[in-house]
């Protein structure tokens, strides 16, 4: 294959392979990248993890041998997630209510090329995101006075990079790497709000314009509820997407022939608005009322984040290695910003709060090779929370902070191996009994498992 054709073979993978999202691990961005990390807890800033390598170091890509790289892979990731009504003792389970909604897939796709001390490539790789699915008959769709709606409950985010990465060894100790990355996300978003919600924004100053002035406020005896939905039910499309651009810039430094240390630093994403076609419907006691227009999620980015890590080999066979991250989500999330404009001319804005914290990550892995064809890989990873119970929504349940991982690489040839790595995300439960993000106590519980596996090939 020429690398024109592997180029657009990635490019093409990613996207294509973008009809659903995995529910991110780490917050809004999933836990590894290709099965080598995902294998051994995350961790890929000072050891060879193949193509991938680029979205978190790109200086590892010297690591790999000379030559030509090509790798395609897909992350498979089933969630548990339940919503309970902590008043009622209803509860609710995100499941497959839809045709773009769970068991979700994210695809990676990548092809390097090292000639000397240079080395560079190209990828596709699903970043991060989130999905739930609760269908419109559980208590998430009832309006104030327990008024049934009929309306979804339900959310999909992917944001996908395309990175052109470059690495160079400049000398037997130190080599330098970095990217531009090519970013685009989409978001599918079903979300109802009951009047006390919508009150609560109102009065801490979060919801303004002419909708809330001339429609809200006056007729609020009559209203218990409005719901934004700004989905597209399709194979790929969101309801609002946009196209922007992040990088990153990373070194390693061979302290011994045995001791790699890595660092690298991604820098904040450059995400243009999200815009799209939405309908809010006021709930009132008469019935709904849809109000058709346009909406824009404004100024929607992924966090920047600093990475260190050290990779010791222990012996021919035997390497472990360890990640400390630290991701800066208090600069991205302090609130969600929602702007509609109906086709009447009618507009709303509000301000959704989310306040998330910094986060700090440590993962920890081993690799064993037990023969020239089978190696295998254990790891686990621990974060700190980012969210905060009393900004929780029930849409939006990223709280998973520890994980275990176990994976495998099998050399079907010299030149042909094939990689496997499955991680499980422990329960985590969070409650909420505040608004405005929800009208009534909820308490949520999220596990996951993942499976990723890869084809690589050197040629």
């Amino acid at each position: 294959m020429t690398t024109r054709k592997i180029m657009a073979l990635a490019v093409a993978s990613a996207l294509a392979g973008g009809t659903q999202m995995a529910q991110a691990t780490d917050v809004f961005r999933l836990e590894g990248y290709g099965a080598i990390s995902r294998g051994m807890g995350g961790t890929a800033v000072a050891h060879d993890v193949g193509p991938a390598g680029m979205m978190t170091n790109p200086a590892t890509l010297s690591l790999m041998a000379e030559g030509d790289q090509a790798m395609i892979g897909l992350d498979l990731v089933t969630t548990d997630i339940t919503v309970r009504n902590k008043t009622t003792g209803e509860t609710v389970s995100s499941d497959t209510h839809s045709n773009n909604r769970g068991p979700y897939v994210a695809p990676e796709a990548a092809f390097t090329k090292r000639v000397g001390a240079l080395s560079f490539g190209v990828g596709a790789f699903a970043q991060g995101g989130l999905g739930t699915e609760y269908g419109n008959g559980s208590f998430l769709s009832s309006a104030s006075g327990n008024l049934a709606t009929g309306l979804d409950n339900s959310s999909r985010l992917l944001v996908l990079n395309i990175p052109f990465a470059a690495s160079f060894q400049v000398n037997d100790k130190l080599t330098v790497g970095g990217s531009v990355d090519a970013m685009w996300q989409g978001l599918n978003l079903d979300l109802l709000l009951t009047t006390p919600q919508v009150g609560s924004l109102y009065a801490n100053g979060r919801a303004s314009g002419s909708l809330v002035d001339n429609v809200l406020l006056p007729n609020l005896a009559h209203i218990t509820g409005a719901h934004f939905s700004l989905t597209k039910d399709k194979f790929l499309a969101s309801g609002v997407d946009s196209w922007g651009y992040g990088g990153k810039l990373g070194m390693l430094y061979k302290a011994t022939p045995e001791t790699t240390f890595g660092a690298s630093y991604t820098f904040k994403s450059q995400m243009n608005d999200m815009e799209g076609g939405a309908t809010l419907t006021a709930v009132t006691t008469g019935g709904s009322v849809p109000l058709t227009g346009k909406i824009k999620i404004q100024d929607f980015q992924m966090p920047a984040h600093a990475d260190l890590g050290i990779s010791q080999r222990l012996t021919s066979q035997w390497t472990v290695a360890a990640d400390v991250s630290r991701v800066f989500w208090k600069n991205v999330m302090k609130d969600i910003k929602v702007a509609f404009v109906a086709n009447n001319g009618l507009d709303i804005n509000i301000l959704l709060p989310q306040d998330y914290k910094d986060q700090t990550i440590l993962s920890l892995g081993t690799s064993y090779a037990v023969n020239d064809s089978l190696t295998l890989r254990g790891g686990f990873r621990f974060a700190t929370q980012a969210l905060r119970s009393s900004t929780l929504f029930a849409v939006i349940p990223a709280t998973p902070r520890k994980h275990l991982s176990a994976g495998l690489t099998y050399a079907l040839s010299k030149q042909a191996k094939l990689d496997f790595a499955y991680s499980h995300a422990f329960k985590e439960t969070m409650d909420n009994t505040s608004l405005p993000n929800t009208s009534e106590p909820i308490e949520v519980a999220h596990a996951q498992n993942n499976a990723t596996i890869a084809f690589r090939y050197n040629f």
